[in-house]
């Protein structure tokens, strides 16, 4: 095992007495508890860890937070494998395995360093102007040969053996950030009584505090975050969420957050893995600090080559030296505490390299008194070592700074620190919808106007002094208490000492080099997919002038690291290039996640068995006693048929349908979708979203209705009845039960939010029993007394109470066979002893259970419609022959004004017609393509398709239901339904093969 050669003898917040052994990359290593991977990669001496996208250049670790771009690892193995983790986020504990991507066959060794060398055939965009022929090389040659020379990690074979939780929550304040701007406004809102969480993605609260030497109400800054987040914890309205990173901010202050609960443990040691947090925040405070800008200069991307406030992070935190001998690059004063630091725990500081010509001020002069050579007005313009910076070119600038005005010297280093200011992390209250301005003081872009009930705070918002940031956090803590509601006492605001008073940074976009750009050393502005700063001038000169053409043509800031080092700085050089200012060039768009989330952490326990729920009715046990075979119905079990031995399925259902119009028939209706809708205005709502009038509906009786969505088109069918003087009871299709309930939601709560309605499902408190065919009137006047079941007291289409086998329950005279029909419903709990009544009873009368298959086929003999089978969401309620359901007469409803379109009353669109094959006992496939032209071979013109196709006893003969272009028109035409093995020829008929007159309704 490899010592550390690179940790501190002292300090740092890790845990000396606890050492962790992991290894990487095949080899073993050690580290303390508290380290990251990248922390302990850097003690153990490793700043190789992996290659670059497309020219597999050696990288190393370059930040220390989740804006890492080059070192991303693959963690764990077999099912827990998972790619593309960033080093700087991976929490070290006992047994870690990782190991580099995109490398064969070592990251020392890797063969793909070859496309380096052939980089300059390789520019932005390349792959669209190379790989155009022949046409058919792409998907067998190209194509894989691409995939394979460019990419990052791999996904797992195996199924994740993990466990991921969801959870819903609401707060009165949202701090995501927990630095010290976001503990400074959670301490204020906290005091206040409001409902406070704090969301922070480390392992432990303090943000930038934790790499820091001040001081906040005259302690050292870690006495401060300990003592403040003990108050927190003593708040029992305050939540603290440590390792949960706020990963999307949507419309009205809703939120999601990633917790990572036991990531940070051995893989014996885990309960859930992590938790997906859907929460709604009455007021948000965005305390996301930001995040340093690398220089753009020559070969800035070699191993060792670091951000200026990461070495700060490494040395402070960790008690790591992530060198031995360091040169500091920057053009701003913040970077020169990276300076101190370093020097203060013993590491070599060459000299720092200053774009400005004279720097001054007090960080500097603290430097050059430390003896520390500063070298103003020049730049690095070349980096020398290949696994590991060896030394830099230093050279000096003319005074416009865009030129070298000298011969370069070599300065030895094998540590670069770099920094080009800071970008405040504006990616959340972008998602938000506010807008940015560009402060050209601090180059950078700042939060601006508000959309959402949200305010920014501290280096989110530009403020980068640690006094400023407790300040104003405290100050945005308590206005969004206030805004929630709440007046409480805050208490005094925490404060720190002054800092040295900062000079002016000077913003340089692409430091000069010794040779034009990219004729020699490449400059990179996105470090993770390899784009350079000739790649972003070669899309300017090719025509790609908006910044978000820029972004797909050179794909700068599409990697997982979403541009967070790069995107300013490409479209800055943009602008220079174009001769426009930086705001007119304008920034690509912040789109969540912020950070990737695992595919996991969305599906939670929705995986597996629990992917899709299996649902039974309360009679599921009976039918699995008798056989049955089942199918899946959206997400229910219903029976199909119940075979008998020696039965095949045609013999069962034949069976099944010729029992219900002889004598009579039974069916489990359960898993009909019922909601109950209550309210004064409930007929209004009935009347917006069905075709037909519902005002006349008398108490006691029901009414078919048609729904149709905002385009016109069939999405729904079912009976309402009225069951008081504002009391309904919808049905809707099996299967889209819950669509149906989202949908009148969505237009009572959005849209129509003064309308009384309330609409509650409650499919699984009834059972539902339909006995149907000439004998169920006689079998259900056996089992009820107080219930007039005669034609004149009793109509088809009406609803009565009583009892039934001694059951309260609820009748409802509907046919869905044609068939004289009852509908029985009881409370769920007693729908098996119902059936088993009906059973018994029934017995004389030969009573005979049907499945769906059997239901399919009694309602396709009345030409009775099946959403989602004789519609696909292209068809109207003309389309389906149904003009009589669409009310003349009565207001608006949803889709009426697109029935007017003339695309949809065009006469030519397809309708529903029979179809009767010339061989009675052929059956057309379900879905066969229909023609009027029979041809030798394809192609040949589709006039349609059908929708229903089975075998009827009762009529004789094979029957289907098809949708045929202008096919009420085509009556008595011959049609085709051509195979791959023969072709059915059919006749179009009326969409009517039994009783068309419908006499069998009353028995």
């Amino acid at each position: 095992m490899n010592g550390q050669s690179h940790r501190l003898p002292e300090g740092g917040r890790i845990d000396r007495s606890k050492p962790l052994r992991f290894v990487f990359n095949g080899r073993a290593y050690q580290g303390y508890q508290g380290d990251t991977l990248a922390s302990a990669l850097l003690a153990n001496g490793l700043h190789l860890v992996g290659r670059s996208f497309k020219y597999h250049r050696p990288r190393g670790i370059m930040t220390a937070g989740p804006e890492e771009p080059n070192a991303l690892v693959q963690l764990g193995v077999g099912g827990r494998t998972e790619p593309n983790l960033r080093a700087t986020q991976v929490e070290l504990f006992e047994g870690l395995t990782a190991s580099s991507v995109n490398c064969w066959p070592s990251v020392e060794h890797d063969i793909g360093t070859v496309n380096h060398l052939f980089s300059r055939l390789f520019p932005a965009g390349f792959y669209y102007k190379t790989f155009m022929w022949p046409r058919g090389f792409w998907k067998k040659v190209y194509e894989p040969v691409i995939r394979r020379a460019a990419g990052l990690g791999r996904a797992p074979r195996e199924a994740d053996p993990d466990r991921y939780d969801k959870t819903h929550a609401h707060c009165d304040v949202l701090v995501v950030g927990g630095g010290p701007a976001g503990l400074a406004a959670a301490l204020a809102a906290g005091r206040t009584g409001a409902r406070v969480i704090l969301a922070d993605e480390q392992q432990e609260f303090g943000g930038s505090l934790l790499g820091e030497r001040q001081t906040i109400d005259g302690r050292p800054a870690p006495d401060w975050i300990a003592a403040t987040v003990a108050e927190l914890a003593a708040m029992p309205e305050v939540r603290l969420l440590p390792r949960t990173t706020v990963f999307g901010y949507y419309d009205h202050n809703f939120l999601m957050m990633l917790e990572r609960i036991t990531d940070h443990r051995p893989n014996g040691d885990r309960g859930p893995r992590q938790r997906l947090w859907k929460l709604r925040a009455r007021q948000v405070v965005l305390a996301t600090g930001a995040i340093e800008r690398p220089l753009v200069f020559a070969d800035n991307d070699r191993p060792g080559v670091m951000l200026a406030a990461a070495a700060r992070t490494y040395v402070n935190r960790y008690g790591v030296a992530p060198g031995r001998r360091a040169v500091l690059f920057t053009n701003n004063d913040s970077a020169y505490r990276a300076a101190l630091d370093l020097a203060k725990a013993g590491i070599e500081m060459a000299a720092v390299v200053d774009l400005r010509t004279d720097p001054r001020g007090p960080l500097v002069t603290e430097v050059r008194d430390r003896g520390i050579r500063v070298m103003g007005g020049h730049a690095i313009v070349g980096v020398s070592g290949s696994r590991r910076v060896t030394s830099v070119s230093v050279a000096p600038l003319d005074a416009s700074g865009e030129r070298i005005a000298g011969a370069a010297q070599p300065v030895p280093c094998d540590l670069v620190l770099n920094s080009g200011g800071w970008n405040p992390t504006v990616h959340l209250f972008s998602q938000s919808r506010g807008t940015l301005r560009y402060d050209a003081d601090l180059a950078a872009f700042v939060p601006d106007r508000s959309v959402q009930q949200e305010r920014s705070a501290g280096a989110a918002k530009g403020s980068f002094a640690l006094a400023a940031c407790l300040a104003e956090g405290f100050a945005a803590g308590a206005e969004a208490a206030r805004a929630a509601g709440f007046d409480g006492d805050t208490g005094r605001a925490p404060e720190a000492a002054p800092e040295p008073e900062e000079t002016a940074a000077k913003p340089v976009w692409l430091v000069p080099s010794e040779k034009p750009v990219g004729r020699g050393g490449k400059p990179f502005v996105d470090f993770q997919n390899d784009v350079t700063a000739a790649d972003v001038l070669l899309a300017a000169r090719e025509g790609y002038r908006s910044v978000e053409h820029l972004k797909r043509y050179t794909t700068t800031g599409m990697g997982t690291d979403q541009g967070k080092t790069s995107n300013v700085n490409a479209l800055a050089i943009l602008a220079a290039t174009l001769n426009q200012d930086i705001p007119a060039v304008g920034t690509t768009t912040f789109r969540p996640p912020y950070t990737p989330v695992t595919i996991g952490a969305f599906s939670g326990y929705d995986r597996g068995d629990l992917l899709d729920p299996i649902r039974r009715t309360p009679i599921h046990s009976w039918h699995e006693s008798m056989g049955a075979k089942f199918e899946n119905v959206g997400q229910w079990r219903r029976p199909w048929y119940y075979p008998r031995p020696g039965e095949t399925m045609q013999d069962a259902v034949n069976r099944e349908v010729k029992a219900v119009r002889t004598g009579v028939g039974i069916i489990d209706a359960s898993t009909l979708g019922k909601i109950d809708i209550q309210g004064p205005d409930a007929v209004t709502l009935l009347n917006r979203v069905y075709t037909n009038a519902w005002n006349k509906l008398e108490i006691g009786r029901c009414r078919y209705g048609l729904m149709l969505g905002e385009d016109g088109m069939v999405i729904d069918d079912g009976v309402t009845t009225r069951l008081g003087e504002h009391h309904y009871l919808m049905s809707t299709t099996t299967g889209n039960a819950a669509r149906i309930l989202a949908w009148l939601e969505e237009w009572l709560q959005c849209e129509w939010p003064d309308l009384k309605v309330y609409c509650t499902s409650v499919t699984e408190q009834w059972a539902t029993v339909a006995i149907n065919g000439p004998m169920s009137r006689r079998l259900l006047a056996e089992l009820t007394d107080d219930i007039d079941l005669s034609a004149e007291a009793f109509p088809f289409m009406s609803v009565r109470e009583g009892h039934v086998a001694g059951i309260p329950a609820r009748v409802f005279r509907i046919s869905f066979t044609g068939e004289l029909s009852f509908e029985v419903n009881v409370p769920a709990s007693r729908g098996l002893a119902l059936w088993q009544a009906l059973m018994a009873a029934g017995e004389k009368y030969g009573i005979t259970p049907y499945g769906t298959e059997a239901m399919h086929v009694l309602r396709a003999e009345k030409g009775y419609i099946i959403v989602g089978q004789e519609t696909d969401g292209t068809v109207t309620p003309y389309d389906l022959g149904m003009d009589w359901i669409v009310s003349k007469t009565k207001g608006d409803f949803l889709g009426r004004r697109s029935l007017a379109r003339s695309d949809t009353a065009r006469p030519d669109r397809k309708h529903l017609v029979g179809l009767l094959t010339d061989n009675p006992n052929e059956v057309i496939p379900e879905g066969g393509q229909i023609v009027a032209e029979l041809r030798d071979q394809p192609p040949m013109i589709m006039i349609g398709h059908v929708t229903s196709s089975y075998y009827s006893p009762n009529v004789g003969r094979s029957i289907a239901l098809a949708l045929v272009k202008n096919g009420r028109n085509r009556m008595g035409e011959t049609v085709f339904v051509p195979l791959t093995d023969r072709v059915i020829r059919a006749t179009v008929t009326e969409p009517r093969f039994f009783d068309p007159e419908g006499s069998r309704l009353n028995g």
